[in-house]
């Protein structure tokens, strides 16, 4: 048993329903399966073998979608990568991942010319380019690759559910990114309980604007393909097309980062009435402010979810019909997960005592790639310890309180910035907000907020400064500065990168 016999299935059961949408392109599931087909089968052709690694350095784009599917037939092992990354990145992943094909956009060719030569283990003709134009000399085009390719299934390779799917590198925000792997149990568990838990049926139609080379997409990618609905992928983020989309297309389930919401929600061309289809709005890779949840409930009642989570295997989810009597919380662990919280010597925490979130479930990752150092750091007697802070309440409802490590310890208290930022986040000029820690020579760390302000907002940095040290509940959450940007910066999945404005920040 394995995913890549789900796409099979349903182009032979239900071939006609609608499958994917890119672009311009829409595929029934017939049509899909032989798109696939052609790609898993020019993989084979090249020569690659069970447990090969391919590596995609793409935009969203058919392609990409076609590559998740075609290594799940083919046997071979998926790397999605960022397209954001640059040529030190890139070496440092393709050695690492052991890689020996590469799918890559024509607008990288510059840098695959540069990083050719230090990657002897890819061979000339295993660099293909997706993109319009005929590729430069010692490239292969996509369209060249796959043209002889069979459109049939391509034959069994003996794949089994504890064969490797794909291996996801981690953000990499501090030192070398880590290599997660995910077999296909693991990904069949992805489908069967995030489908329960958010309700995907055959009829759901799943929308998906960000970007899917980051593992959040496959809490809405893989129950899709499990319950053989119909989804559409944006190739980049806009939030007047995702409106537009929605109405058009009757949209019922989507997952976005808290950035992504806000620009919906703030859009001029958002009205309640064209996200009337949604039977999910679900928020992921960071806790959404409440101020925002608030909103949501109210204009859109009865959608949203949230979930909180690590690449490594631990969940919970927020069900749509807890978003109220719950609010603040990240949800429960579905089926076969769990979570429990735990104080420093490792001893359980009671409810609403703050400690580090653990988990175990069976989309647990067997380990890093070749890091077994690592895994035993982080897997310890079968629990999967996160590294952030949190509390449960007497019902088991995770409360989210922060990352351990962006935790501000300030003349030797511990100074969790969420805290800071839920107040800051109800001032009507905000749009968002992060709160990280500064160097002080008194104090040790200070709490400094980075804001992006609502369009046409008028408040200054001493106003806002003001404004929230009246209104937090410790002298020490007081911020000593307030400092704004156009936009945040970003990592591909969208998440808000502290570290990069720490390290950016001058005071005064």
């Amino acid at each position: 048993m394995h995913i890549g016999m789900l796409l099979p299935r349903h182009a032979r059961f239900r071939g006609d329903h609608l499958a994917f949408l890119c672009g311009d392109q829409r595929f029934t599931y017939r049509a899909f399966n032989a798109y696939v087909n052609k790609l898993a089968n020019a993989i084979r052709a090249a020569g690659l073998k069970k447990g090969d690694k391919v590596a995609t350095v793409l935009p969203n784009c058919t392609q990409l979608m076609a590559a998740y599917w075609a290594a799940a037939k083919s046997g071979t092992v998926i790397v999605p990568m960022s397209p954001l990354l640059q040529d030190a990145g890139l070496i440092s992943l393709l050695a690492d991942s052991d890689t020996v094909l590469v799918l890559g956009h024509v607008s990288f060719t510059e840098t695959f010319q540069r990083i050719r030569p230090q990657l002897p283990a890819i061979a000339a003709d295993r660099w293909i380019l997706v993109g319009d134009g005929a590729p430069p000399q010692g490239f292969r085009s996509y369209e060249t690759f796959v043209a002889d390719a069979s459109e049939d299934n391509p034959p069994e390779t003996g794949l089994t559910e504890h064969d490797v799917f794909n291996i996801m590198y981690s953000s990499g925000t501090t030192g070398l990114p880590k290599g997660i792997v995910h077999t296909h149990y693991v990904r069949a568990m992805y489908c069967m309980i995030f489908a329960m838990s958010f309700r995907i049926i055959p009829e759901s139609v799943v929308l998906h604007a960000g970007s899917i080379v980051f593992n959040g997409a496959m809490v809405d990618l893989m129950p899709w393909m499990f319950a053989g609905a119909s989804y559409i992928l944006h190739e980049t983020f806009n939030a007047e097309a995702v409106i537009e989309t929605i109405a058009a297309e009757k949209v019922t389930h989507i997952v976005m980062v808290p950035a992504q919401i806000i620009q919906v929600l703030d859009s001029k061309a958002f009205t309640p009435e064209k996200l009337s289809s949604l039977e999910m709005l679900h928020n992921i890779g960071a806790p959404l402010l409440i101020e925002h949840k608030k909103r949501i409930n109210e204009l859109l009642p009865g959608r949203f979810y949230e979930l909180y989570g690590l690449t490594e295997g631990l969940m919970t989810v927020l069900d749509k019909h807890d978003s109220i009597r719950k609010e603040g919380s990240v949800g429960c662990p579905p089926p076969f997960m769990e979570i429990k919280i735990v104080r420093e010597d490792g001893t359980d925490a009671a409810p609403g005592e703050v400690g580090e979130i653990v988990g175990r479930s069976p989309c647990l990752m067997p380990g890093y790639y070749k890091r077994p150092d690592l895994t035993a750091k982080a897997i310890r007697d079968g629990w999967l310890h996160s590294g952030d802070a949190g509390y449960c309440d007497d019902e088991g409802y995770l409360y989210l309180v922060d990352r351990i490590k962006d935790m501000i310890l300030s003349g030797g208290v511990n100074v969790y910035p969420r805290d800071i930022e839920e107040v800051i986040g109800q001032h009507p000029d905000v749009r968002e907000v992060a709160v990280f820690g500064a160097p002080d020579a008194k104090w040790g760390e200070v709490p400094v907020a980075a804001v992006v302000l609502r369009s046409g907002a008028a408040v200054t940095a001493d106003e806002l400064h003001t404004w929230t040290n009246t209104r937090v509940g410790a002298k020490f959450q007081r911020i000593t500065d307030v400092v704004f940007y156009d936009e945040f910066p970003r990592n591909v999945a969208g998440k808000t990168l502290k570290r990069e404005m720490r390290d950016r920040y001058a005071p005064g």
